[in-house]
């Protein structure tokens, strides 16, 4: 089974993810990535420092924040609050379980403040459900 590469904050925004993003193709990939994650929570998860198997998809024509040195605080900050570090090598559900155990819904504020996609919710509101069932939610 091929491991998927993820950077830190990824692992809140798949947990968030309802479909929608920054092109058609953007979420395609995304998608591609969360079902596998909701189908195979056994699929081995690979901590990457920098863009990832999401950040491959971001849409050329618009500006590019894979590399803002606050995407890169996000990612530390989190990997920290869950005990990882780049390079760490651990199955989605076991993140999961990280996760739920480490991370209320309350601490996406604290820890992703300056993200666009913050205010809609929605990480908090899949931080919410994985501390309840472990597991991702269908697609809307």
């Amino acid at each position: 089974m091929q491991s998927i590469t993820l950077r830190g904050h990824h692992l809140f925004c798949l947990l968030g993810y309802r479909g929608k993003g920054y092109s058609e193709g953007f979420c395609t990939n995304m998608t591609a990535i969360y079902e596998t994650l909701r189908g195979q929570p056994q699929s081995i998860i690979e901590i990457t420092e920098g863009p990832d198997m999401i950040c491959e998809a971001f849409p050329s024509d618009q500006p590019n924040h894979c590399h803002n040195p606050s995407v890169y605080r996000k990612d530390n900050e989190i990997l920290s609050e869950l005990g990882l570090a780049v390079g760490s090598r651990l199955s989605w559900e076991q993140l999961c379980g990280l996760v739920a155990d480490a991370i209320h819904p309350s601490d996406i504020h604290r820890l992703c403040y300056d993200c666009p996609w913050e205010p809609y919710g929605l990480c908090q509101e899949g931080v919410a459900h994985i501390r309840e069932a472990k597991a991702l939610r269908a697609l809307p």
